[in-house]
């Protein structure tokens, strides 16, 4: 008689759709779908581009008022948990209850007090008690978190918390890459936004100039630019953001006719990384920075912060630097090593060796021994915590 599969249930908002954590899950979760030891159900709000391995259910999600969304969306799942027979609840998203949890950020108190720098609204309250309420559930066995960055801010904040916390980090397909023409891209490309083929082009790439730290950036280019004027440095930007405020930015550095803004690339992103030189990021915060892999995938060698979670893949001098954001003229330093080509290239190629390494395929089955470990072994990885009950029930998820 043929063993019958796990029923997973993958708790996350959205799937599918635009978003670094939301393809994390989607590339995840089609692997683990694929693995005859798991039948796998995603329980969303929304969702877009299914495979038919998936099985979907949709959850209800309050959008207004806004501090109703993620309570609401955790109420819906709960709910539904209770009436279905699932032997495992892995969640990408903060809800009252799951036996695993994948940290995409740190605990969100952190995240508006260190990161944002604000007040906590109702919203980011509400938001919070969920997330300690998940944290502190005695069924919670493990948490996934996506860096060692996350994993340090997350017992920072829940120093008492009992879960094993296990650094699983993004994966990255480095085939798309590899099938593109790389001259054609720098001749396309460069011919596009004004460059020409013999300058060195720092690629930026985010969805929020702020965090992302684009003025940290701008900063220490106008350094290296002074310094080696004769270097044909430029900096292209994609993705989103005021770009009024950051192109008077750039008049004030100096460095207006060195920078080009591209806009949101929804389409044949791989083109534009693989135009470029070099890479860099000088994130105030970023939990992992999937862009990150993405532009060593495309040979890039990477100049990122302390505060990028991604830092866990840079082997300093060996395919990028990890450096502080704030000491302009040590940033410059180093995009100034990456101006000679006989520095570069080899950290090229050890970028992309890196990013080779780092498969969808190797997070899936990482995941899925983690499945397995909480399948077969005990309920809890601290014995001092009474184990969970079998059975979910309406109690415990009350604001």
């Amino acid at each position: 008689m043929a063993k019958r599969s796990h029923k997973i249930a993958v708790v996350v908002p959205r799937y599918g759709l635009v978003g670094g954590g939301e393809r994390f899950v989607y590339e995840l979760t089609e692997r683990l779908a694929a693995d005859p030891r798991f039948e796998c159900h995603v329980l969303a709000n929304r969702w877009s581009d299914p495979s038919g391995s998936v099985a979907f259910h949709k959850m209800h999600r309050i959008g207004f008022p806004r501090f109703l969304s993620t309570w609401s969306f955790a109420r819906s799942v709960d709910r539904f948990v209770h009436d279905h027979d699932f032997d495992l609840v892995h969640t990408h998203e903060r809800i009252f209850r799951a036996d695993l949890f994948t940290m995409h950020s740190i605990p969100h108190p952190l995240w508006v007090r260190d990161v944002r720098r604000k007040r906590m609204s109702l919203y980011d309250r509400v938001l919070g008690r969920v997330e300690q309420q998940l944290i502190y559930y005695p069924g919670l066995r493990r948490i996934l978190a996506v860096s060692s960055l996350a994993r340090e801010k997350f017992f920072d904040y829940f120093p008492d918390a009992s879960p094993l916390v296990q650094v699983v980090h993004p994966g990255i397909d480095t085939h798309p890459y590899e099938r593109i023409d790389r001259e054609a891209c720098r001749r396309e490309v460069r011919s596009r936004f004004g460059l020409d083929r013999s300058d060195t082009v720092i690629l930026f790439a985010g969805m929020n100039f702020h965090i992302k730290g684009l003025d940290f950036l701008m900063a220490a280019m106008a350094m290296a630019c002074a310094q080696r004027p004769e270097s044909g440095l430029k900096l292209l930007v994609v993705g989103k953001g005021n770009i009024r405020k950051y192109q008077n930015m750039a008049d004030g550095f100096g460095i207006s006719d060195d920078v080009r803004f591209a806009g949101v690339w929804e389409k044949g992103i791989e083109q534009v990384y693989l135009a470029a030189d070099l890479f860099a990021m000088l994130s105030r915060f970023d939990t992992f920075g999937l862009v990150v892999l993405e532009a060593m995938a495309a040979s890039l060698p990477v100049v990122i912060s302390q505060t990028v979670g991604a830092r866990d893949l840079v082997v300093e001098g060996q395919n990028g630097f990890v450096v502080d954001r704030t000491d302009s003229a040590a940033v410059a330093g180093r995009i100034e090593t990456l101006l000679n080509p006989d520095v570069r290239e080899p950290m090229a190629r050890n970028a992309w060796a890196t990013a080779a390494a780092c498969s969808w395929e190797q997070a899936a089955e990482t995941t899925a021994c983690a499945y397995e470990a909480l399948l077969n072994g005990p309920d809890r990885v601290d014995p001092q915590i009474p184990p969970r009950s079998t059975h979910w029930n309406e109690g415990g998820n009350t604001l």
